[in-house]
């Protein structure tokens, strides 16, 4: 601790989050920040509300260690396309210009994802932690939080710089991930800890819809890390089952391991757990519920029937504007069904024409595709509730989290309910629903464009829970998606 003489110890923070998906229809831009969040300076000591995620974690972290946060920048995109080069050199531009002007520090942290595609630079994340090491004398340590769907590579383990990677999949420990990366950065600075990684790869994707740490064929994997953590091998054993939603090369399951000061050590935890995901690659394969037989299903049972629309999840990537679930309801006969089908859907031409409307009035739509490729369903819909979309996450996950659906209409087909909205958004949450005045616990059907997540919010509301084989740029089955970059043998693509 230092003296009351002395100043406090400067840590940096800064954060650029976007999960790329190279198969999502749009490009990601300056504005689809700026859709989001781009907060500058003082801005992230507040900016970020009562939210449970990484950058609130870091500065209180280091204020409880005595240290004082300079924070600079923390820009956030949703899952979308692939960034453009522009966009990216002017957050990062930005970034660089604020630690050169922040004077010398002692330390920083990094928010990152791990699976940022830039137009010209397949691995984002890693040009910016190179750039950002390149700004720092030699033996400035820098701390990277990482989304546990990250696409790890060797340009990312830069000198004096260690990763902490989410330890929960679905993502329950955002907050407790940056307080790790920070208490380590704090246990670094004070000479108790020496951080070193270790990164092994193995040719594997591990489908999202089974990349679970809380149970299933990936959770042993999840669970063989934390062992090594609690055995004192290592301090943090990070596994990596990749966003499967990219294509580029070297694509695959990694594992990075941290430990203090034994490189050794590291690489063997590092290659046990890429060898265990390796041998297990052929237990990750699942069984899809074709779309029209989750519909008959739902209808006939008792209970609420939950259903994953796999291939349309935001937080993937997709635009969430496909009607494919709301075409297979009107065709199996759930608007003459005695209890309510809940779905969402992007379709800001919609929304607004619903607004425009008014409450009760009925309209022809023509419902879905309003960014990506495809034939809309026309419908005759009346406009059930209207609402600006806001409301803030309150399940386990990102609690705290503000979500702007923009604004929002749920309409009414007979039994179905279609809470169309603005702006695509995570379906983590039964806030989705709950906010506009719909219950998930008394539907037949309620479908939601996510693939893992949802269980923690929707499941235990569930009778059954059933993954459905939609299309879209998130499709569970990704050997279905047209990749050209990968590095090829890759499991499930190819038989190893």
């Amino acid at each position: 601790m230092p003296s009351p003489q002395s100043p406090l110890p400067r840590v940096a923070v800064a954060s650029l989050m976007q999960e790329t998906n190279t198969f999502a229809p749009t490009p990601t831009t300056l504005d689809t920040f700026r859709s989001y969040y781009v907060l500058r300076g003082d801005e992230l000591e507040t900016g970020y509300g009562d939210a449970r995620v990484e950058v609130p974690a870091m500065l209180a972290t280091l204020r409880d260690a005595e240290i004082a946060p300079v924070p600079l920048l923390a820009a956030y995109a949703a899952a979308s396309g692939t960034v453009t080069r522009a966009t990216f050199d002017a957050l990062v531009g930005e970034m660089e210009e604020r630690l050169g002007a922040a004077g010398p520090v002692d330390g920083l942290l990094l928010a990152l994802h791990g699976a940022l595609v830039v137009e010209d630079q397949p691995d984002g994340d890693g040009e910016i932690i190179a750039r950002m090491r390149a700004l720092l004398p030699d033996g400035v340590p820098i701390g990277v939080s990482l989304d546990l769907h990250g696409h790890i590579t060797p340009l990312m383990l830069q000198p004096d710089t260690f990763h902490v990677g989410y330890r929960n999949y679905p993502h329950t420990d955002m907050y407790e991930t940056g307080a790790r990366t920070a208490a380590l950065l704090a246990n670094t600075l004070a000479g108790r800890r020496r951080p070193v990684m270790a990164l092994a790869k193995c040719p594997v994707i591990v489908p999202a819809v089974n990349g679970r740490t809380t149970d299933g064929p990936f959770s042993p994997v999840a669970e063989a890390g934390r062992r090594a953590e609690a055995e004192g091998r290592v301090l943090h054993a990070s596994v990596f089952p990749v966003q499967p939603w990219i294509d580029v090369p070297d694509l695959g399951f990694a594992a990075l391991v941290c430990a203090d000061g034994d490189v050794a050590a590291a690489e063997a935890v590092a290659r046990e757990l890429a060898d265990e995901t390796f041998a297990r690659r052929d237990s990750f394969t699942f069984d899809l519920v074709p779309l029209r037989e989750a519909v008959a299903t739902g209808l006939a049972s008792p209970g609420m029937t939950l259903v994953s629309d796999t291939g349309d999840a935001p937080t993937g990537g997709a635009a969430a504007d496909s009607p494919a679930v709301l075409r297979a309801l009107l065709e199996g006969g759930a608007a003459a069904h005695d209890r309510p089908s809940l779905l969402t859907l992007c379709d800001p031409p919609a929304a607004a024409a619903a607004h425009a409307a008014g409450q009760g009035a009925e309209l022809t739509f023509r419902l879905g595709h309003a960014v990506s490729r495809g034939t809309p369903v026309e419908v005759r819909a009346r406009v059930l509730s209207l609402s600006d979309g806001r409301y803030v996450m309150r399940d386990q996950g990102a609690q705290g989290l503000a979500i702007e659906m923009g604004p929002t209409a749920v309409l009414g087909i007979d039994a179905i309910r279609v809470a169309v909205r603005s702006r695509a958004s995570m379906e983590w949450d039964t806030g989705i629903y709950t906010s506009q005045g719909l219950d998930p616990a008394g539907a037949a059907l309620v479908f939601v464009k996510s693939p893992s997540h949802f269980r923690v919010a929707f499941g235990p509301l569930a009778a059954r829970v059933l993954l459905a084989d939609t299309p879209g740029p998130t499709r569970a089955d990704v050997r279905q998606l047209p990749y050209a970059q990968v590095t090829r043998p890759l499991h499930p693509l190819d038989p190893l």
